[in-house]
């Protein structure tokens, strides 16, 4: 069968370092750090005590009280970047077949702060099991992709991906493959994650995950560099719309670029831990292009995974070096999670906008924070260090890896009839 080809109309986020797409856009291309000391929680005893968490928002100005009550964070983070996506698409929601409209979004977690605080009542109480009847619809990861399909009455497939911090490009990819495949015409997809709290901190924390470099807070997410230990949590939400590309047309839509291919597979190999030569990622890359159909010099920047992590930053080089040859030493490669943290499950469709604005501004943005060269990985690979690039960008992959040896791989591309 000939399949559909779909298209980026509308793009919306929140996250630590823009509240909407212009804001997010410019401090990509100036390096901002979002990462700051946390204050929403007293963090005197813990290993951490800094993350990327989102600024000057306030719920009430999208919802009203009642509604915020019914609302966890992470849904609260959904509902904000879905709605800034659709009114960036234009798109006429009384003119379009809502039964072929749908919505695949993604958390990793869920609404990990109801669960905290609905414990923690529960547990400074006298065991009467008294409990929110709001409780599960707010911390089950599926309810912001229902939350979104019934305020704007989508009523095609909805549902969420859950693949720790590969969920939110699997959730792109799942929608891309059912317009292509003619099952649907509009999907708002993308994910949210909320998990600057105690428990998630504290629990990252355990597996020594993060980063507990709080005299040089600031500049902690340093991928690459020698001197890195562990990731910076991150917070927020991001939502594209992606439309078939004739129906898009048809309405006159703006056109951002082209979703072209992608790919998933899995390490099989460790619980949280890369495959040491980075088999999954080089093999996902590879599923990715051969899906798009495009040969490896067809790619001029890759936005990595890369979170700053021992481990992790020396895989992900070791995949791009197998995968792309002597091309890999004319890619621009970054790690924007230097600016924004890691925001988990969330992190595809963030990372996904900024190869997006790589791609429609010609701007690479930088993978700031970098200092000191790590022997380990190969210092002649263009990692965009400290400082955007201007570079034409016919095409640009998003890689996104997660616990569990989940791996995703999106490719866009700039939009040609």
């Amino acid at each position: 069968m000939e399949l559909k080809r779909v298209v980026v109309t509308g793009l919306g986020t929140i996250n630590p370092i823009g509240n909407n797409i212009q804001e997010y856009w410019n401090n990509l291309e100036h390096g901002v750090s979002g990462c700051e000391l946390i204050t929403s929680f007293d963090t005197t005893k813990f290993k951490t005590k800094f993350a990327c968490q989102v600024k000057n928002f306030d719920p009430a100005n999208f919802f009203d009280r009642k509604e915020v009550r019914k609302l966890d964070p992470y849904a609260i983070f959904a509902l904000v970047s879905a709605d800034e996506a659709i009114k960036d698409s234009g798109i006429n929601l009384d003119a379009i077949d809502k039964d072929r409209a749908g919505v695949v979004w993604a958390s990793g977690i869920g609404g990990l702060q109801t669960i905290t605080e609905e414990l923690k009542g529960y547990f400074a109480g006298d065991g009467t099991p008294r409990f929110s009847p709001f409780f599960i619809p707010k911390m089950i990861s599926d309810i912001a992709a229902g939350h979104i399909s019934m305020k704007y009455g989508f009523r095609g497939p909805n549902f969420s991906t859950v693949s720790a911090c590969a969920s939110s490009t699997n959730a792109l990819i799942d929608a891309y493959n059912l317009i292509r495949l003619g099952k649907a015409d509009v999907f708002i997809s993308g994910g949210s994650e909320a998990s600057v709290n105690d428990i998630g901190v504290g629990g990252f924390n355990a597996m020594q995950a993060l980063s507990t470099n709080n005299d040089e807070f600031k500049s902690a997410s340093r991928p690459f560099d020698v001197t890195r230990d562990g990731f910076v949590m991150g917070e927020g939400g991001a939502g594209l719309i992606l439309e078939e590309l004739e129906h898009a047309k048809a309405r006159g839509a703006k056109i951002y670029c082209e979703v072209i291919g992608g790919g998933m597979t899995a390490d099989a190999h460790h619980l949280t831990a890369p495959h040491p030569e980075g088999l999954g990622a080089r093999n996902v890359m590879l599923r990715a292009l051969e899906d798009a159909e495009m040969k490896p010099e067809e790619i001029d920047y890759i936005n990595v995974h890369g979170t700053s992590t021992p481990l992790g930053d020396i895989a992900e080089p070791k995949a791009i070096l197998s995968v792309f040859g002597e091309h890999a030493y004319k890619l621009n490669i970054s790690a924007t999670k230097s600016m924004t943290g890691h925001l988990l499950g969330a992190a595809g469709a963030v990372e996904s906008i900024a190869a997006i604005f790589a791609i429609t501004k010609g701007i690479i943005p930088p993978t700031i924070n970098f200092k000191n060269p790590d022997p380990e990985i190969d210092s002649k690979l263009n990692f965009t260090f400290n400082k955007a690039q201007k570079r034409e960008v016919r095409a640009a992959l998003s890689n996104t890896f997660g616990f569990g040896g989940h791996n995703s791989s999106v490719i866009f591309k700039k939009y040609t009839e």
